[in-house]
Protein backbone atom coordinates (compact mmCIF):
# COMPACT_ATOMS: atom_id res chain seq x y z
CA UNK A 1 0.00 0.00 0.00
CA UNK A 2 2.88 2.53 1.31
CA UNK A 3 4.33 1.51 -2.22
CA UNK A 4 1.31 2.32 -4.24
CA UNK A 5 0.84 5.76 -2.41
CA UNK A 6 4.77 6.40 -3.42
CA UNK A 7 4.61 5.55 -6.95
CA UNK A 8 1.67 7.66 -7.38
CA UNK A 9 3.32 10.69 -6.01
CA UNK A 10 6.53 10.02 -7.84
CA UNK A 11 4.37 9.79 -11.37
CA UNK A 12 2.40 12.88 -10.13
CA UNK A 13 5.50 14.77 -9.69
CA UNK A 14 7.13 13.49 -12.91
CA UNK A 15 3.64 14.73 -14.45
CA UNK A 16 3.92 18.42 -13.20
CA UNK A 17 7.62 18.32 -13.27
CA UNK A 18 7.48 17.77 -17.57
CA UNK A 19 4.55 20.45 -17.93
CA UNK A 20 6.62 22.72 -16.39
CA UNK A 21 9.31 21.77 -18.60
CA UNK A 22 7.00 22.29 -21.58
CA UNK A 23 5.78 25.68 -20.23
CA UNK A 24 9.51 26.64 -19.78
CA UNK A 25 10.55 25.38 -23.14
CA UNK A 26 7.48 27.60 -24.71
CA UNK A 27 8.43 30.76 -22.45
CA UNK A 28 12.36 30.07 -23.44
CA UNK A 29 11.49 29.84 -27.59
CA UNK A 30 8.96 32.92 -27.23
CA UNK A 31 11.83 35.16 -25.87
CA UNK A 32 14.06 33.91 -28.70
CA UNK A 33 15.12 37.19 -30.86
CA UNK A 34 15.60 35.63 -35.01
CA UNK A 35 19.04 37.69 -35.79
CA UNK A 36 19.17 38.70 -39.24
CA UNK A 37 22.77 37.36 -39.53
CA UNK A 38 21.30 33.95 -39.42
CA UNK A 39 21.08 32.15 -42.74
CA UNK A 40 23.37 35.09 -44.63
CA UNK A 41 26.60 33.03 -44.94
CA UNK A 42 26.73 28.92 -45.67
CA UNK A 43 28.03 27.16 -42.04
CA UNK A 44 27.25 30.12 -40.60
CA UNK A 45 24.76 29.36 -37.07
CA UNK A 46 23.68 32.24 -34.93
CA UNK A 47 20.95 30.75 -32.47
CA UNK A 48 19.54 33.06 -29.85
CA UNK A 49 19.15 31.32 -27.06
CA UNK A 50 17.42 33.91 -24.69
CA UNK A 51 16.24 37.22 -24.98
CA UNK A 52 15.67 38.69 -21.43
CA UNK A 53 14.73 42.41 -20.46
CA UNK A 54 16.66 43.68 -16.89
CA UNK A 55 14.63 44.50 -13.77
CA UNK A 56 17.43 46.84 -12.63
CA UNK A 57 17.86 49.10 -15.94
CA UNK A 58 15.03 50.41 -17.64
CA UNK A 59 14.43 49.85 -21.56
CA UNK A 60 17.39 47.32 -21.60
CA UNK A 61 17.23 43.50 -22.28
CA UNK A 62 20.25 40.78 -22.54
CA UNK A 63 20.72 38.75 -25.61
CA UNK A 64 22.01 35.02 -25.26
CA UNK A 65 23.93 33.98 -28.62
CA UNK A 66 25.66 30.36 -29.51
CA UNK A 67 27.68 31.34 -32.33
CA UNK A 68 29.51 29.07 -34.57
CA UNK A 69 31.83 31.06 -37.28
CA UNK A 70 33.19 28.36 -40.47
CA UNK A 71 36.64 28.60 -41.16
CA UNK A 72 37.67 31.17 -43.60
CA UNK A 73 34.82 33.14 -42.96
CA UNK A 74 34.65 36.85 -42.43
CA UNK A 75 31.31 38.65 -40.84
CA UNK A 76 30.06 41.46 -42.48
CA UNK A 77 31.15 44.69 -40.60
CA UNK A 78 28.16 45.65 -38.18
CA UNK A 79 27.25 47.67 -34.83
CA UNK A 80 25.16 46.87 -32.03
CA UNK A 81 23.41 49.35 -30.15
CA UNK A 82 24.71 48.19 -26.80
CA UNK A 83 27.74 46.43 -25.24
CA UNK A 84 28.90 43.10 -26.40
CA UNK A 85 30.55 40.41 -24.39
CA UNK A 86 32.38 37.83 -26.03
CA UNK A 87 33.41 33.90 -25.01
CA UNK A 88 35.37 31.94 -27.11
CA UNK A 89 34.23 28.24 -26.44
CA UNK A 90 36.36 26.18 -29.22
CA UNK A 91 38.87 27.19 -32.17
CA UNK A 92 39.94 31.30 -32.83
CA UNK A 93 38.77 34.40 -34.51
CA UNK A 94 40.29 37.47 -35.04
CA UNK A 95 38.29 40.25 -33.99
CA UNK A 96 38.67 43.83 -35.85
CA UNK A 97 37.21 47.40 -34.80
CA UNK A 98 37.52 50.31 -36.74
CA UNK A 99 40.53 52.74 -35.52
CA UNK A 100 41.87 49.63 -32.83
CA UNK A 101 44.21 46.88 -33.48
CA UNK A 102 43.38 43.40 -34.26
CA UNK A 103 42.63 41.17 -31.93
CA UNK A 104 43.24 37.61 -31.85
CA UNK A 105 40.81 35.50 -29.47
CA UNK A 106 41.03 31.91 -28.84
CA UNK A 107 39.17 29.29 -26.37
CA UNK A 108 38.80 30.35 -22.99
CA UNK A 109 39.29 34.10 -24.07
CA UNK A 110 36.45 36.70 -23.07
CA UNK A 111 36.03 39.70 -24.96
CA UNK A 112 34.01 43.58 -24.83
CA UNK A 113 33.33 45.14 -27.32
CA UNK A 114 31.94 48.53 -26.41
CA UNK A 115 28.58 50.64 -27.33
CA UNK A 116 28.41 51.13 -30.74
CA UNK A 117 31.99 50.24 -32.00
CA UNK A 118 31.81 48.79 -35.38
CA UNK A 119 33.76 45.82 -36.08
CA UNK A 120 33.46 42.44 -37.35
CA UNK A 121 34.93 38.69 -36.68
CA UNK A 122 36.99 36.55 -39.38
CA UNK A 123 38.58 33.34 -38.82
CA UNK A 124 41.44 31.09 -40.29
CA UNK A 125 42.13 27.92 -41.09
CA UNK A 126 40.35 27.11 -38.22
CA UNK A 127 36.39 28.18 -37.34
CA UNK A 128 35.30 29.33 -34.14
CA UNK A 129 32.32 28.67 -31.75
CA UNK A 130 31.43 30.89 -28.81
CA UNK A 131 28.96 32.83 -26.38
CA UNK A 132 28.23 36.22 -26.82
CA UNK A 133 26.06 38.54 -24.06
CA UNK A 134 24.68 41.83 -25.98
CA UNK A 135 23.32 44.30 -23.58
CA UNK A 136 21.56 46.91 -24.77
CA UNK A 137 18.12 49.04 -25.79
CA UNK A 138 14.80 46.93 -25.62
CA UNK A 139 13.32 46.51 -29.10
CA UNK A 140 16.29 47.23 -31.05
CA UNK A 141 17.83 45.15 -33.59
CA UNK A 142 20.73 42.83 -32.89
CA UNK A 143 23.22 44.67 -35.17
CA UNK A 144 22.95 47.65 -37.83
CA UNK A 145 25.25 47.06 -41.01
CA UNK A 146 28.19 49.40 -41.32
CA UNK A 147 28.64 51.14 -44.01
Amino acid sequence: MKLNILLMLLFAFIAIGNTNCTAQTEKAEAQKKKDSLAGTIEGLLVDNLMTEKLELVENTEVVVTYLEIPANTTLPKHWHPGEEFVYVLEGSVTVWQKDKPDIVLNKGDVYKIPLKQVHTAMTSDVGAKGIVFRVHEEGQPARFKAE
